[in-house]
């Protein structure tokens, strides 16, 4: 309560709470990772390795510098995991829901920055929408653990099947990448089971709060026999364009790796292997084929998907499937001489098309120029230092494997990008932006040739 107190007396934009927020937590993370304790026998965490580890999980990225299940304690284990669920939850939906559980009342001003951190348009509503949040994680993360337990549990016995089903749930869900397995699900490659669990609290977490929100509540209306059981535009475009970019990354991991990680396997195999990292490479960094042996085909595409992400409103990072589909639309507008974007018999106000044309601007922008550093100071060569920095942006996890090998420099650096994926490349420049000001002179038009 005093944190909020303080916080309300600073005057803090919505942007400026959300990105202190999580950097409280990645502090706090980075402590108790530096514990003595945290890390397993024989072990010692670095700062940098701390502080790189705590952001990596708060902001849901999967990106290690040590081995997971091998450098930590089981203590370490648990920070790691308890840092993945409250930044997939996002640091204030999770401090305002456990505030509302226990019987605190949402002020004004809260009501307003969770309408902006949640990008809503009914203020009313916000309180409602916060703890269906918490409820859907919740039981959307037991159903896994419970299906990943059933899995294992024969093979590794029911405690620790228990153990790795909770994390890997949670991971997966909230689209960490984080996994207890060094080499992540490359031994449940061909897995049909785990394959399909893995891939289904992808989705579910990628795809968006609010899109899940209107799925289940469109479904209950129909089963009600209600009128009104259309999807909203929203939730239509980010479940197109999210179907599309699954599609079109299968492929092009199927084709990519045709001849190479996939020669000589069956057909299904190869679709399950290609399906299972076109869903992981868009936000949740799982893998079941050796990234580092992957073609410079294969990784450029999946650099695309990284950059492009999950849905707004979700667990993931990237630019989002919404800000693309918009961009689409607004190309195919112009080559149809249109002056209004029109979407599923509905218009897009011009504001929504400037917002994607500045995400896309602003994040390209940003990955550019740290990559400018990178490349000066790192060893490897460019594609794999472009892989590394996008997958750090999109907050995925995916790595060729140099991680671990970057300077104390590099690391810094890609944590900036992590923490800037995470809260979103927007919400960066709001946060360090001047406030609104009220509108000045207003000059004449002016002709610039372009293109």
């Amino acid at each position: 309560m005093r944190s909020q107190q303080l916080i309300a007396r600073l005057q803090l934009k919505p942007a400026q709470s959300l990105a202190l927020s999580f950097l409280g937590v990645i502090l706090l993370g980075t402590v108790l990772l530096k514990l003595p304790f945290a890390s397993a026998a024989g072990k010692t965490t670095s700062l940098i390795d701390a502080l790189f580890t705590a952001t990596s999980a708060t902001c849901v990225t999967g990106l290690v510098v040590v081995d997971t299940p091998t450098h930590f304690s089981t203590f370490g284990q648990v920070v790691i995991l308890l840092l993945i669920q409250a930044g997939g939850l996002g640091i204030m939906t999770l401090s305002t829901s456990l505030a509302l559980i226990f019987g605190r009342r949402m002020g004004l001003r809260n009501k307003l920055a969770m309408q902006d951190v949640l990008d809503q348009v009914d203020v009313e509503g916000i309180k409602k929408l916060i703890l269906y949040i918490l409820k859907m994680t919740l039981i959307i993360e037991l159903i896994g653990a419970f299906l990943l337990f059933l899995r294992w549990s024969g093979s590794l016995g029911e405690l620790r099947a228990a153990y790795l089903a909770v994390f890997h749930s949670v991971s997966a869900f909230c689209n960490a990448g984080f996994s207890l397995f060094s080499d992540s699900f490359v031994n449940y490659r061909y897995d049909l089971m785990l394959n399909l669990i893995i891939t289904f609290l992808v989705i579910l977490g990628g795809i968006g709060f609010t899109v899940v929100a209107d799925i289940q509540h469109t479904w209950l209306r129909r089963g009600k026999g209600s009128k009104a059981t259309s999807l909203t535009v929203h939730t239509k475009l980010v479940l197109i364009v999210s179907a599309l970019l699954l599609l079109g990354g299968t492929l092009a991991v199927f084709f990519g790796e045709y001849h190479n990680s996939l020669q000589g396997l069956p057909w299904g195999k190869r679709l399950l292997s290609s399906y299972f990292q076109s869903v992981t490479a868009r936000t949740a960094g799982f893998n079941t084929l050796e990234i580092g042996r992957l073609t410079n085909v294969s990784l450029f595409m999946i650099v695309v998907l990284m950059f492009i992400g999950a849905s707004p409103g979700s667990t993931g990072g990237g630019i989002k499937t919404s800000t693309l589909g918009v961009l689409f639309l607004f190309v195919r507008a112009m080559f149809r001489g249109q002056e209004k974007i029109e979407l599923f018999n509905r218009t897009a106000p011009q504001d929504i098309v400037r917002k994607s044309i500045c995400v896309i601007l602003l994040a390209a922008t940003l990955v550019s120029l740290l990559m400018i550093p990178l490349l000066l100071i790192e060893k490897a060569s460019f594609i794999r230092l472009l892989f590394e920095a996008v997958s750090a942006f999109g907050t995925v996890g995916l790595s060729t494997g140099i991680t671990s090998q970057l300077s104390l420099t590099g690391k810094l650096i890609i944590a900036l990008l992590i923490f800037a994926g995470r809260i979103g490349p927007l919400t960066v420049a709001f946060a360090v932006g001047r406030r609104k000001r009220p509108p000045g002179v207003s000059y004449p038009e002016a002709r610039v040739m372009v293109g």
